[in-house]
């Protein structure tokens, strides 16, 4: 057996998340779909991570198991002829058969987009999160420095507890101005169940001035989810990239 390691893209908007469902639209239904066509046999897909219903990735990470005999680059052309328009296949490699996609993953980075205008672009609906009052950056910043390193990051995640553990060692997290487009990266080794879109909201929070910037660090210290900011909607959220290196210092841009 062969591993096949595929680096994909895709628009969530459409799809109810990564994962199967049964009579639901998903990324991994379409991608197992694409490669049975191409192999003659289903595969049994794992990525980096699971993304939800509304929300995009640059750099998500797949792996299979297959006795197809196929190059890589065959893989690469041939789905990306079969895929629908909003999944592309961006890198195709065949890789030893420890390596899995999901277990190896030592750091994962997420943006999130925020339409800064004072009317909301309609370019902008499907892949960005309208706030109309001006964000400032600086202040968000300043209060996101209270998040980086090991912490129990409860407050961020919604419905505690879903995993065994709510600790997660955040590398960096910063929010940048591209014009009237405010980013908020956060590079971690693991990630709760909407930690992002909360961090983003809470950020956010702090951004348009109606909380201090010592009040992030007040929320992560109470360890209590009703004490954050609200969950950011999930379609400004993308999947960046995927580390397999050594976990980073303070993460370099990918």
């Amino acid at each position: 057996m062969r591993n096949i390691k595929l680096t994909i893209a895709y628009d969530g908007t459409d799809f109810h998340g990564w994962q199967r469902q049964p009579e639901l639209r998903t990324v991994q239904g379409v991608l197992d779909e694409a490669i049975e066509r191409l192999t003659g046999a289903r595969p049994r897909t794992n990525a980096s991570g699971r993304t939800d219903a509304g929300v995009h990735a640059m750099g998500q990470v797949v792996h299979f198991l297959t006795a197809s005999r196929h190059a890589p680059g065959v893989f690469l052309k041939a789905l990306n002829a079969t895929l629908p328009h909003d999944v592309r296949v961006l890198e195709a490699a065949e890789v030893p058969q420890a390596f899995h996609a999901t277990l190896d993953a030592r750091s994962k980075r997420y943006r999130y987009r925020v339409d800064n205008r004072p009317f909301a672009s309609p370019f902008e609906l499907r892949y960005a999160w309208h706030v109309y009052h001006r964000l400032d950056v600086d202040a968000m910043n300043r209060a996101a420095e209270a998040l980086m390193g090991r912490h129990d990051f409860r407050s961020f995640e919604t419905d505690w507890p879903n995993r065994l553990s709510s600790v997660r060692t955040i590398y960096d997290v910063e929010a940048t101005r591209h014009g009237d487009i405010v980013h908020v990266e956060v590079e971690a080794d693991g990630f709760l169940y909407n930690m992002v879109r909360t961090i983003a909201g809470t950020l956010g929070l702090v951004g348009t001035g109606k909380r201090p910037e010592g009040w992030v660090g007040e929320v992560l210290r109470a360890e209590d989810r009703v004490e954050a900011g609200p969950t950011a909607p999930p379609h400004g959220l993308f999947l960046l990239h995927v580390n397999y290196d050594r976990p980073p210092g303070k993460a370099a841009r990918p």
